[in-house]
């Protein structure tokens, strides 16, 4: 296949500030008057030499970003660029440490008005999406608690997931137990990232102190046999984001990306974008590399989709309904 935008896909790690279309925040700094001057490169895309500088424009571009109606139009975008792609399910992490920063009146109105904007989506162009509320992991444990609150008392509707995103390095997977606890008895799916630029024990103390079902990246566990091993056994799916990877240098290309190694072991792996315009990447773009690289055909494809459909934080209608797109795995 020659071209591979219009097969259907699913992604279930995406963070949606981080999936901002450039010219969607432009827009919105000249409605509200915001100088965003360094943010943009001389084509118009994010601008950023490494991790730190990257975090920086991340934060920029986020100053826009100031009310629920942001929020909502936010969603709207997002979710057309991915339709554009062929995702026709997606998961989005949203903080709402920036989202009323803890606040449970201020996080509903923020939660219905990003409700409000994927329901438009899915009414333009049929996307299905579901929300993952996440904590800031060097934000720390305490803070973690007042947002998985939160997180747990609004768990419904579109709101079907809890994660941890941050500064993976920052304090042990046992300071968020109670946190994570609290979100699994909501009912909420838990995911947590781990194993993107920490080492294998980083998967392995969130496996035993989170009561996670996925691992947000997780990449660097195929260095442990052990522990490759043990996500065969506790059936837990990697949510994988190569292009992510490879822009921060983690690995120097796909043939170095660990994605085969781990998938040829047998661990349950999916792919998604992670932040993709500041990668340079999109949906289809990681099915072309895949394919062309490392020889994926639409099998494969269709073989990562249902992993990914089995995985997700949805109801069991909506999973029966998509699985049936992937179909011939």
């Amino acid at each position: 296949m020659s071209e591979w935008r219009d097969i259907a896909k699913t992604e279930i790690h995406l963070h949606l500030e981080g999936a901002a279309p450039p010219d969607f925040i432009r827009q919105l700094a000249g409605e509200k008057k915001i100088d965003l001057s360094g943010v943009f490169d001389a084509a118009g895309n994010y601008k950023w030499v490494d991790f730190v500088d990257f975090l920086n424009t991340y934060e920029r571009a986020c100053e826009v970003l100031k009310a629920p109606e942001d929020f909502k139009r936010l969603v709207e975008a997002v979710l057309a660029e991915s339709a554009s792609h062929g995702v026709v399910y997606t998961e989005l992490f949203l903080a709402p440490d920036f989202c009323g920063g803890g606040d449970l009146i201020a996080w509903k109105e923020y939660l219905a008005a990003m409700s409000e904007g994927a329901i438009a989506a899915k009414a333009a162009f049929g996307i299905e999406a579901r929300f993952i509320a996440t904590c800031v992991r060097h934000l720390g444990a305490d803070q973690a608690k007042i947002t998985s609150k939160v997180a747990a008392e609004t768990a419904s509707g579109l709101l079907t997931g809890w994660g941890m995103g941050g500064d993976e390095a920052f304090g042990a997977a046992a300071d968020f137990t109670y946190a994570f606890e609290q979100a699994a008895e909501s009912g909420l799916g838990i995911t947590s990232h781990a194993g993107e630029v920490c080492g294998p024990d980083s998967v392995r103390d969130t496996l035993d102190n989170l009561p996670v079902s996925r691992i947000g990246h997780g990449v660097r566990s195929v260095d442990d046999p052990d522990l490759v091993r043990r996500l065969i056994e506790n059936d837990i799916v990697l949510e994988v984001n190569p292009g992510s990877n490879i822009s921060l240098s983690l690995f120097k290309n796909l043939k170095e990306h660990p994605i085969s190694a781990l998938r040829d072991a047998g661990v349950k792996i999916t792919v998604s974008t992670d932040d993709p315009p500041y990668f340079h990447t999109d949906m289809t773009a990681e099915y072309t590399n895949l394919h062309q690289e490392l020889g994926w055909e639409v099998k494969d494809f269709n073989a990562i989709n249902q992993t990914a459909m089995q995985a997700a934080f949805c109801d069991d209608a909506t999973r029966k309904t998509l699985l049936k797109k992937f179909e011939g795995a």
